[in-house]
């Protein structure tokens, strides 16, 4: 115990020294959002790493879906490298970072309101990314919590409220460079603790070669004279897999705490850094993961709920509950160092968001440009304070309403993501990407797939989640770009200057 409670200790305080630290570039609205448009590739792949994996994967997800597919839950892991990490920087880093800089774009509703020429849409997507962020952020707190109930023996309660608190204070203190450089020394600790933390529960089972053996051994779940295809290449499910593919690796395409990292890079050479940076992390640490949780069922049949279903969240808990303390402590700090980072990212998103997107909306010019010449400096100054001071109080806003939720969570982890990730991914993807490559793409088309990614999830939910909320997801992002292509085409394009004066970045 003095051990988990030794690195503990110092890892948060190295937290908070990193948030104390950047304090200083964290006082105007761009470098407390955007770090000031200039962190480098080897920060930025390592904060979209850490912001995409977190306690929900590593405890919700591995759990549930490892128990769920077996060994080729692994194929999650890979399509979060190819897809959700590789293809998503190459299709979307270089023209996310030009047309967001060109139109003075801070946040992704911003960049609908400015790309699409209407402040409507700006203030729904804002309420949109606020309000879905939140069940994300519940079930990250979720995951952390237990994984810490398990290494230390501290009810659930005290553990979120705890980390609550520590999330706060170093993204109030600075920010998103606080949160980049913290996300880079908590990648760090994820790389080496995934590998360790593999090698040793694989090792309690004889070793790879044995375990992999002893998993082609378990029976179907429905005709126990049967082998269940555990350990085969596409395992027993491989259609509902597919859907859970689809939905993580595609849905980081079209979330605002992820499409954020392309608006602070420093430039298109680190980019390209940036992209082999944040694969070989996501192959590593999601495919470990979910690698990992595909050999739950040689641990044993999980706990059961009060409602009789099984506790897929603690799968991955049971697994890791009797390595030795040194161990255990490092495993902590995976989750710790994976989960904070979401968090920070999600919390700053969504304050972001909701300053300046709803409270506080700059009038911009034909040339996507703030209008200038009707304030002073001293003015100017003072205003940009007051939206810094604005974000600070709603940071505490959006962590005592998350706080809530998880303290009370109505559902496993891998659902409350999966309704978070297709409703805003559903809503955001197909609009943001086919807004920076087509001409076409009219307001009203971005207006229908809001609808239909908000619309198909909300009722899916309401009705008792006849589809299940990953598949539901998926159909929301894949039908999304099938929504605004045909509304596209049969509504009334954007001016063609308006639109080709958008296009300038890329000339």
């Amino acid at each position: 115990m003095f051990i988990k409670i030794i690195l503990t200790v110092v890892f948060l305080v190295v937290t908070v020294g990193v948030g104390l630290y950047s304090r200083k570039q964290a006082s105007s609205v761009d470098g407390f959002v955007l770090g000031g448009r200039a962190v480098g590739p080897w920060l930025t792949a390592f904060a979209f790493g850490t912001s995409y994996f977190s306690a929900v994967v590593f405890v919700g997800y591995a759990g549930q879906f490892g128990w769920k597919y077996g060994l080729s839950s692994a194929w999650i892991g890979i399509g979060n490298a190819v897809i959700g990490s590789l293809l998503a920087w190459i299709v979307l880093g270089r023209r996310t970072k030009l047309m967001t800089q060109h139109i003075q774009s801070r946040t992704m509703p911003d960049f609908f309101g400015t790309r699409f020429d209407s402040q409507g849409l700006r203030v729904v997507a804002s309420v949109i990314a606020f309000v879905f962020l939140i069940p994300y952020t519940a079930g990250v707190y979720k995951g952390i919590s237990t994984l810490f109930e398990m290494g230390f023996g501290i009810p659930y309660e005290y553990c979120v409220v705890i980390m609550a608190i520590l999330t706060a204070v170093y993204v109030i203190l600075g920010g998103y460079r606080a949160t980049a450089m913290n996300d880079f020394i908590q990648g760090v600790i994820m790389l080496f603790g995934i590998v360790t933390i593999i090698a040793a529960v694989l090792a309690q089972k004889g070793g790879l070669v044995e375990a992999f053996h002893q998993m082609a051994q378990i029976p179907s779940d429905t005709n126990p004279a049967e082998n269940g295809g555990f350990a085969s290449l596409w395992g027993p499910d491989p259609w509902n897999l597919l859907g859970v593919v689809i939905l993580t690796s595609l849905g980081t395409w079209g979330l605002p705490q992820m499409v954020g990292k392309f608006y602070s890079i420093t430039d298109e050479s680190a980019i390209h850094r940036g992209t082999v940076i944040s694969t070989i992390f996501a192959l590593v640490v999601a495919g470990g993961c979910y690698f990992l949780g595909g050999f739950g069922r040689l641990f044993g049949v999980p706990p059961t709920l009060p409602n009789g279903r099984l506790d897929f969240d603690a799968i991955v808990p049971g697994m890791l509950e009797t390595l030795p303390d040194i161990l255990i402590a490092l495993v902590v700090l995976l989750v710790l160092s994976a989960s904070m980072s979401t968090l920070a990212s999600l919390v700053l998103t969504s304050s972001s968001t909701m300053t300046l997107d709803l409270i506080y909306r700059d009038k911009k010019s034909e040339e996507g440009e703030v209008k200038e010449g009707t304030i002073d400096d001293e003015v100017a100054e003072k205003i940009e304070r007051r939206k810094v001071v604005v974000m600070r109080v709603l940071i505490v806003f959006f962590i005592v309403i998350s706080l809530m939720i998880a303290l009370n969570p109505p559902t496993f982890i891998a659902q409350l993501m999966g309704i978070s990730w297709g409703a805003l991914a559903g809503a955001f993807l197909a609009p943001f990407m086919l807004g920076l490559y087509w001409k076409r793409v009219t307001t009203a088309s971005v207006w229908a797939c809001f609808i239909w990614g908000v619309g198909i999830t909300v009722i899916n939910m309401l009705a008792g989640n006849p589809i299940s909320p990953i598949n539901c997801g998926a159909i929301a992002m894949v039908g999304g770009f099938v929504v605004v292509a045909l509304v596209s085409v049969l509504t009334k394009p954007l001016p063609s200057n308006y639109v080709a004066n958008v296009w300038k970045c890329y000339e």
